[in-house]
């Protein structure tokens, strides 16, 4: 059987999900800008594309599969600017296109729950962009078109405990903020259960079973590290990037009641400590 992914922007989920389909038969082709990835990314076993290489139509013609987790810009979304075309041409011979959005697409819901049947709002400029490039997706007919909104990702190398070692770490205080996570093994089971089962359409959040607040993520680390506490800052005067500030616009809890349901998905990491606890031991 044919089973050939393509993945626009091939990065920290996408790699994620090539090693648990290159081990089970899967040819997966993946793009990026970086010339120096290039050799990298046929280490791994994928077969590399520069963006805008003249060979990406050919691909088109016997994939099965295409994933594009390439985040949008003011002038929006840059695969579907460039590949409208080609999707459109062969959204016919594709079983499964997935686009990796946010759960910043729902706005600030003052810490009350959301679900996939919650109308967004985005608040921020990043969440609104994504929404906007949702509706372009969906603009496409016969595409058969899954979204995953991902919560805030973690994962090797994403993680808190290089802060909390160079005691750079803070515990951040807003009052009533909590966050959803997801581990980035996680987003790759999830992405793979659909790849297995689809169902156009439709609309998955991933994220862990925790929202927590921040400063309790942090202080797990440190506790993990048997290291001190990292000092508690106020929001309110916390020095913060106008990228991470805007996190906090936004305060919700968000439900991953469907993947589980209708995906069959048992979380490896159904909470931060856990999911904290083995990225130390690795």
């Amino acid at each position: 059987m044919r089973k050939h992914l393509l993945s626009f922007g091939h990065g920290y989920s996408a790699q994620a999900l090539a090693c648990r389909l290159l081990p089970s038969g899967w040819k997966v082709t993946g793009t990026t800008r970086d010339e120096k990835k290039i050799i990298k990314l046929r280490d791994t076993g994928i077969v590399p594309l520069l963006w805008g290489d003249a060979c990406i139509e050919e691909a088109f013609s016997n994939v099965t599969a295409v994933l594009i987790s390439v985040g949008p810009s003011e002038k929006g979304d840059p695969v579907f600017l460039r590949y409208r075309n080609l999707f459109e041409k062969y959204a016919a011979d594709i079983d499964w296109v997935g686009y990796l959005s946010t759960t910043g697409v729902y706005g600030d819901f003052g810490g009350q729950w959301v679900d996939e049947e919650t109308m967004p709002n985005p608040q921020t400029k990043r969440g609104q962009l994504r929404f906007h490039a949702e509706k372009r997706w969906q603009s496409i007919p016969g595409l058969p078109l899954h979204i995953f909104r991902l919560a805030g990702i973690y994962g090797p190398g994403r993680d808190p405990f290089s802060k909390v070692r160079n005691g750079t770490a803070k515990r951040i205080i807003k009052k009533g903020q909590v966050f959803s996570r997801i581990h980035v093994d996680d987003i790759a089971q999830v992405l793979a259960a659909s790849l297995t089962a689809p169902n156009p359409g439709r609309i998955y959040n991933v994220c862990d079973d925790n929202p927590a607040p921040p400063q309790d993520v942090v202080g797990y680390a440190a506790e993990l590290l048997e290291l001190p506490l990292p000092p508690i800052v106020n929001f309110e005067t916390a020095e913060l990037s106008p990228m991470a500030r805007s996190f906090y616009a936004e305060n919700k809890k968000v439900s991953n009641t469907r993947l589980k349901s209708e995906l069959g998905v048992t979380l490896f990491y159904p909470d931060y400590k856990i999911g904290l606890k083995k990225i130390l031991r690795e």
